[in-house]
């Protein structure tokens, strides 16, 4: 009995003193709970923003034939570079030719037809004046010319055809550029209705880039430079980075802000024009875009410091040793590790710099 009242006493002592000790190590730990905080500044920030881009050419023109026949010439490479007015294929010409050989023939015969007719008319216009003839004949005569004359004219758009179709059977280039893959071979039949073109040619002089940027940033950034037109004008230049990871040689300029934002990501187009003179870039490659700006005398905030609610961003402010809520509006443009505060902080105010997301209205700080 001694030694049950014994052992229950032990294990009260020992409750107690486990509990005293949690006890002692929560308080500890709380009174340990320290925020890093950051002091307010000003100082000069250069931003960069990176967006995927696909690039296209200047003009992409897909080269298809316009009249039917077999390929009898092909005068290109493929992957060659071509100028505008090039030729490319020679279709078979021979019953083009003769197509138009009998127009001729025929245009002849209505020309034959008109100055015989002609004759005619002449001859009883001066008969019907010394009233040799009377007003039937004359008018008979009248309407035959004017039916020579007709046929004259659908002779002579006979020939115009003719002569375009033999035409359409050398394939020019419509563009200076780049070729691209031949799908066909000399003896292929083709018409206007074949699925894939007989070449592609890209004019590369010059690459459109395209990237896109959430709606929110557009809106931000045209309301910061006023307008979109402004927006434009005053962007400074792009830079390219390349699909090895390597910054193209030439900046970028852009160009052009599209009118639409795409329903199912909420983005909006932007295109940037890059020279292209060695060639390097090419028709549906992908990159980069890195856009860059540097602003004076702003105020900048790691994100780390700031969360986000129902899109708006906040920052703890500390307010005689407690957090405060604050919402901030920041520039639409950053470069993934901090934010450029365009309001809702002042210069010297002291703010949570880390884990605000973690905490709420009212917590006391030990910094």
């Amino acid at each position: 009995m001694k030694r049950n009242i014994l052992f229950a006493t032990c294990c009260l002592v020992a409750m107690g003193s486990f509990s005293l000790f949690s006890c002692q190590e929560k308080k500890q730990e709380k009174t340990d709970l320290v925020y890093k905080t950051l002091k307010v500044e000003r100082t000069s920030k250069s931003v960069k923003a990176s967006y995927s881009a696909t690039m296209k050419g200047r003009e992409m023109v897909e080269v298809r034939p316009q009249v039917s026949g077999l390929i009898t010439k092909i005068l290109i490479a493929e992957g060659q570079k071509v100028h505008k007015g090039q030729t490319l294929f020679v279709i078979d010409q021979v019953p083009y030719q003769a197509a138009l050989n009998t127009a001729e023939s025929a245009l002849k015969s209505a020309k034959a037809a008109e100055a015989t007719a002609q004759l005619t008319y002449d001859s009883r216009k001066q008969l019907y004046d010394k009233q040799v003839v009377g007003d039937y004949d004359l008018q008979t005569a009248q309407q035959a010319l004017l039916s020579a004359q007709a046929q004259v004219a659908q002779a002579q758009a006979q020939v115009t055809n003719a002569r375009n179709s033999l035409s359409y059977t050398v394939v020019k280039s419509p563009v200076s550029g780049v070729a691209g893959m031949i799908p066909y071979h000399v003896g292929a039949l083709v018409s206007s209705n074949i699925s894939e073109p007989l070449i592609s040619v890209c004019d590369d002089s010059e690459m459109w880039v395209y990237f896109s940027l959430s709606e929110r940033e557009v809106t931000d950034l045209a309301m910061q430079y006023g307008s979109l037109e402004k927006f434009i004008q005053g962007m400074p230049d792009v830079s390219l980075l390349l699909s090895n990871g390597k910054e193209y040689g030439h900046k970028g300029r852009v160009d052009a802000v599209s009118g639409i934002v795409d329903a199912s990501t909420g983005a909006v187009s932007l295109r940037a024009v890059f020279p292209n003179p060695e060639h390097l870039l090419r028709n549906g490659g992908t990159g980069t875009v890195v856009v860059s700006t540097v602003r004076d005398d702003v105020i900048v905030i790691p994100q780390t410091a700031t969360f986000e609610l129902q899109n708006k961003v906040f920052v703890y402010r500390v307010i005689d040793g407690k957090t405060s809520q604050t919402e901030i509006r920041v520039a639409p443009l950053d470069d993934g590790t901090s934010y450029i505060v365009e309001s809702g902080l002042s210069e010297g105010e002291v703010i949570i710099a880390e884990g605000a997301g973690l905490l709420k209205e009212g917590v006391e700080v030990n910094s």
